[in-house]
């Protein structure tokens, strides 16, 4: 609707820009005549068609960056949605500086030059159609001699966009490398520092920002070539009309009066060419961007949900993989024909070496990924049957590395809840042993936590997690790793919050150095993707295999 609405702003504009220069022919009429009056009427006509034509242009311009902005702001939307909806995989062979860079800096270029498009190139389009036409009428000789050099504008146009194309495509993809560069520093700044890295890392980036100067200069270099060559054939051209303008008034074949009228037309035409020229460049640089966004749209979800998924009853926590095999890479299985039940409040220790499966186990129970094989069942039911936010809703997880948001406490325990609950907030607060050192703040629960949380000690951030893995109150709990990297005193008040959130909850636990390895209801030793020893620590130590042996060496103090 706007941009109809904005298309009738365009047809007027351009409708009273044809009445210019037919004024202007009348001025110079009365001009030589002079005639001071007529002179007088005709600039006053024409003062209010400038102003009728500047209030049109007004309102087409404002119409048109409002439809230009929600185009822009829909597609934003769309992408960012579509994102959501990819597997884990995705982003871990994707940059995330580059998704940022794309989400951002690529929908806003589309969105200035959908705006130039719709508004200035129409308009533009439009006048080189109609003021052409009002110069046939006036004069067909002068019309179709200054056509002549209209196709050899228009190839050197064309010729100069395509070549800006191909280096914007280069220029778009280089600065999507710097901002994924600037993306990985800075999350990771504490490591560069601690490496003493930051010569290496400022080399770096000299590198690729020096690579992109020079990307971004052959680009405009190409630009300013453009123009003055553009410009010397329309400088050409006018001469030639001049000259031919004089010729036919002397051979009595044309007033005066037509003869400003006419030139009154071609300085009107010189805007509009001038800026059809450096919109064709813009759209060119922003077919790149379209390109790398429409790339994002085409990308498939590897995890999709049925599109007749139910919600997930509220459950007892009975978890069973049956005769489950997965892999990433097809030729490498990561699990192979695994059966494994869970009952309800059972606490399930899950060890191994590094790759043996572990993880892979949990990913396929929050369904970040489905087996190639097999089944994964809640109470049940499979998981693929169910809406993922259902499932997700009822299984907690503390992960090794806490995430938390740019936000206050309240809104990182309450994550993904877009109303919070504050008693809720606060009864998980106080089952994660949180609530007093929250209160100790002086903004309490609306304490800001910082960018990745650097306000708050790592054993406050593993216990805000702990409270945000409570706070939709669970059935199903994962701890992975929740105590590595914590100094005793905060270990051990972690470990008080993970003993009150374990009751009554069926528990995974992947670790290194917890207390409820020993103390879980079965230790699942896993293998090549395989359970090769299911018991507890006292029965798997006393059968002397592959856990007993784990134990001795990673486990014994």
């Amino acid at each position: 609707m706007r941009f109809a609405l904005g298309f009738v702003c365009i047809l007027a504009y351009v409708l009273s820009t044809l009445v210019l220069p037919y004024l202007a022919g009348q001025v110079a009429l009365y001009i030589g005549q002079g005639n001071v009056p007529q002179m007088a009427y005709w600039l006053g006509l024409g003062a209010v068609v400038f102003l009728v034509r500047s209030v049109f242009q007004y309102w087409e311009n404002i119409i048109m960056i409002r439809a230009s902005l929600d185009v822009a702001l829909d597609l934003r939307q769309a992408v960012y949605a579509h994102l959501h909806r990819l597997g884990l995989d995705y982003y871990e062979r994707n940059k995330t500086g580059d998704l940022s860079y794309r989400l951002t800096e690529d929908i806003d270029r589309i969105g200035e030059v959908t705006h130039k498009m719709s508004q200035q190139f129409v308009s533009c389009v439009l006048q080189l159609i109609a003021i052409p036409i009002y110069m046939l009428y006036l004069n067909w000789q002068l019309t179709l001699a200054g056509l002549i050099i209209a196709p050899l504008m228009a190839w050197l146009i064309g010729e100069f966009g395509n070549r800006l194309l191909k280096l914007s495509r280069k220029s778009q993809s280089q600065i999507s490398s710097l901002s994924a560069l600037l993306t990985e520093v800075f999350g990771s700044m504490r490591l560069v520092q601690a490496f003493a890295a930051q010569s290496f890392e400022k080399q770096r980036f000299n590198q690729e920002a020096v690579h992109n100067r020079n990307l971004r200069y052959r680009a405009e270099q190409l630009k300013a070539l453009q123009y003055p060559v553009v410009g010397f054939l329309e400088a050409i051209g006018i001469m030639f009309l001049f000259f031919l303008g004089g010729w036919q008034i002397a051979q009595g074949n044309l007033t005066p009066q037509a003869l400003v009228s006419f030139l009154a037309a071609i300085a009107l035409l010189l805007h509009p060419i001038d800026l059809v020229t450096q919109h064709y460049n813009e759209f060119k640089q922003t077919e790149a961007s379209v390109e790398r966004v429409f790339e994002l749209m085409d990308v498939p979800p590897t995890l999709v949900e049925d599109p007749n998924a139910q919600p997930l009853p509220a459950v007892t926590g009975k978890v069973e993989y049956s005769d489950v095999s997965f892999a990433y890479d097809p030729s490498k299985p990561v699990l192979q024909h695994l059966d494994l039940r869970v009952h309800p409040g059972e606490v399930i220790a899950l060890v191994g070496s590094s790759g043996a499966g572990k993880t892979t186990l949990i990913n396929l129970l929050m369904r970040f990924f489905d087996p190639v094989e097999g089944q994964v069942l809640i109470d049940g039911i499979d998981i693929r049957t169910v809406t993922l936010d259902s499932l997700r809703r009822q299984i907690g997880i503390v992960p090794q590395d806490i995430t938390l948001f740019s936000g206050n406490i309240a809104q990182n325990i309450a994550y993904g809840e877009i109303e919070p609950n504050f008693e809720r907030i606060e009864a998980s607060a106080k089952l994660a042993n949180a609530h007093n050192f929250i209160t100790q703040f002086s903004q309490g629960y609306h304490t800001w936590v910082g960018e990745r949380g650097v306000n708050l000690s790592g054993g406050q951030r593993q216990r805000i997690a702990i409270s945000r893995a409570l706070y939709f109150d669970p059935r199903i709990l994962i701890l992975d790793e929740a105590t590595s990297a914590l100094d005793s005193e905060s270990e051990a008040l972690v470990q008080e919050a993970l003993d009150r959130a374990m009751k009554n909850r069926t528990v995974f636990v992947i670790a290194h150095r917890l207390s409820t390895v020993r103390e879980a209801d079965r230790i699942i030793f896993l293998e090549k993707g395989t359970i090769v020893e299911s018991g507890t620590h006292d029965e798997l130590l006393s059968y002397g295999q592959r856990y007993a042996q784990f134990y001795a060496q990673q486990f014994k103090s």
